[in-house]
């Protein structure tokens, strides 16, 4: 992040009026925790998102969920950047991830976005892969479902309890990034799964997809 500079964290999702409670709205639900624990009201509506200003720890921040379909994200992102003057090096995303286990998070300062249609919309538009990005498991489902209906399926009772935890080890790695730099915040909580099953498996099943 450049010292000084506001910093906007932008989660990923669809309107929440319909998609609510999805694992793919994960994003919007670390918005969402920032914004309480924070005290930053979202109540601005503008660049096809919702958003608003304040402050985490001596970080000034713009708190923004894109409001067009998750795979517009860029075009909102790239909006808000350009309207405050700001650059990718000034942003940080926050998605949900199939292939990490539900409530694991990874923080990565570049790459690819993997399957994740939101994320490559905004490589596409800002151009470039050097993007700030903290991603939290939600596994990958399994069985005879498919990957969009498993995305946009409702979260379960059976993994809630790990992808509320997710949200706030994301919240936390969202903190540290803005005080301590994305490097310390990877060696904080780039921890990998000791399970040897797939992400989404049910370990009484003694592994395997669900």
């Amino acid at each position: 992040m450049s010292p000084g500079a506001l910093t906007i964290v932008a989660g990923l999702g669809n309107p929440e009026k319909d998609y609510k409670n999805t694992r793919h709205n994960i994003g919007f639900e670390t918005i969402n925790k920032l914004s309480y624990d924070h005290d930053i009201k979202i109540k601005r509506a503008k660049f096809r998102a919702h958003y608003g200003e304040g402050r985490i720890g001596d970080s000034s921040v713009c708190l923004v969920k894109p409001q067009a379909y998750m795979n517009l994200s860029g075009e909102c992102i790239r909006d808000i950047l350009n309207f405050y003057k700001l650059t990718p090096g000034d942003l940080i995303v926050v998605y949900d991830d199939k292939d990490l286990f539900p409530g694991e998070i990874r923080v990565r300062e570049k790459g690819s976005a993997g399957s994740h249609n939101g994320m490559k919309n905004i490589i596409y538009q800002l151009e470039t892969d050097r993007i700030t990005r903290v991603r939290i498991g939600i596994g990958a489902g399994g069985g005879k479902v498919t990957l969009r209906d498993y995305v946009l399926g409702k979260i379960n009772k059976s993994e809630a309890a790990a992808l509320i935890e997710g949200v706030t080890k994301a919240g936390r790695a969202v903190e540290v990034i803005l005080a301590e730099g994305s490097a310390y915040a990877m060696n904080m909580f780039n921890v990998k799964h000791t399970d040897n099953a797939a992400p989404g498996a049910d370990p009484a099943a003694g592994g395997g997809p669900r």
